[in-house]
């Protein structure tokens, strides 16, 4: 590979460790509520970073937004609620079941997803009968990848996790519609291509053009976060834990949480376009292992795990095998396009 290539490589696996890593300091708010965090994590995750961005890099950025029509714009809100919807529940199923089960779940429901979603709308003649069958293997053992994690959190029903909002099957079924509505982001990504082009159109370039989409999107993702937690925050009487006496630093973790989050995705972003033909295989591939690998690894740190019966160990890492063999079949998968 050339250095540009070797570049965006490191660039991937930076942005899977920031990405599989952003829930770690919601371990460290015990005294706040869910809601209390998820709020602060919000705010600088979908609103503050993704503009600053935007308004940093991008003159005159709401001219683009006015040149497109209302049908794009329409499209990628909807989407930018699905993506909202999915983040909450992914809050929630994480806080449920650890980091560990709930980031195996819900990653590789959405992988499983977000294939299955692209082959509806593609026509068959682009796909090979040799992609066909490794496209088709990789999503079983994906399905059975997540059952296997599914079935290894059993013992959480009697010992939950430490701050949980959620019993273990509720969390779990979060964790399974979170999954399956991650897929938003980038359907909703897709829908604001004419945003992306009068953006170019006015001169700004296709490097940046796409942050546009991106912070169009996280606004609707924080409008529906942000009501779901001020929600709680009324219904939970939670609010004064703001001020709680030695929770000053709380605003730190919380921030941190929203940084980590987008800088993953900004790196993604930037180290995929530097692998070039291989982004869409090798590039996706690796950020998706990287995050379901730093996710259960910080989660066996923090002590997750512990006092769970070695046979939930073992099933846990076989489900963990069978998620990265399928997300390395269906990286080897989109690169025989």
């Amino acid at each position: 590979m050339s250095n540009a290539q070797w570049i965006g490589l490191w660039a991937v696996l930076a942005g899977g460790l920031c990405q599989g890593s952003f829930m770690l300091p919601m371990k460290w708010t015990k005294d706040w509520s869910w809601e209390n965090t998820w709020l602060i994590f919000a705010f600088w995750a979908y609103l503050l970073s993704p503009w600053l961005i935007v308004w940093a890099l991008i003159p005159h950025p709401l001219r683009a937004f006015a040149a497109t029509s209302a049908g794009p714009l329409l499209a990628v809100a909807l989407f930018g609620v699905g993506w909202g919807v999915s983040a909450v529940t992914f809050g929630l199923g994480i806080a449920a079941v650890g980091m560990s089960l709930g980031f195996a779940v819900i990653a590789g429901l959405g992988a499983f997803v977000g294939t299955v979603i692209p082959l509806i709308f593609l026509p068959s003649h682009g796909f090979s009968s040799w992609r066909i069958a490794v496209t088709s293997v990789s999503l079983i053992l994906m399905l059975a990848g997540v059952a296997v994690c599914s079935f290894s959190g059993k013992w959480r029903e009697e010992k939950p996790e430490p701050g949980a909002t959620l019993p273990y099957k509720k969390g779990l079924f979060v964790c399974v519609i979170s999954g399956v509505l991650s897929s938003s982001g980038n359907l909703g990504f897709v829908s604001g291509g004419e945003i992306i082009r009068k953006a170019q159109a006015l001169g700004v370039s296709a490097y940046l053009a796409p942050n546009l989409v991106w912070a169009f999107l996280c606004a609707f993702m924080f409008i529906f976060n942000a009501g779901y937690s001020i929600l709680l925050l009324r219904r939970n009487h939670s609010a004064s834990q703001f001020v709680k006496k030695g929770t000053g630093r709380y605003f730190l973790f919380g921030t941190l949480m929203g940084i980590l989050w987008m800088g993953g995705f900004f790196l993604y972003g930037a180290g995929a376009g530097q692998l070039g033909e291989l982004g869409p295989s090798l590039g996706w591939g690796i950020l998706m292992s990287m995050i379901v690998l730093t996710a259960n690894l910080l989660g066996i740190l923090s002590g997750e795990w512990r006092g769970a019966p070695s046979p939930a160990k073992y099933r846990l890492a076989q489900g963990l095998f069978l998620l990265l063999l399928a997300i390395a079949g269906l990286g080897y998968s989109n690169n025989l396009r």
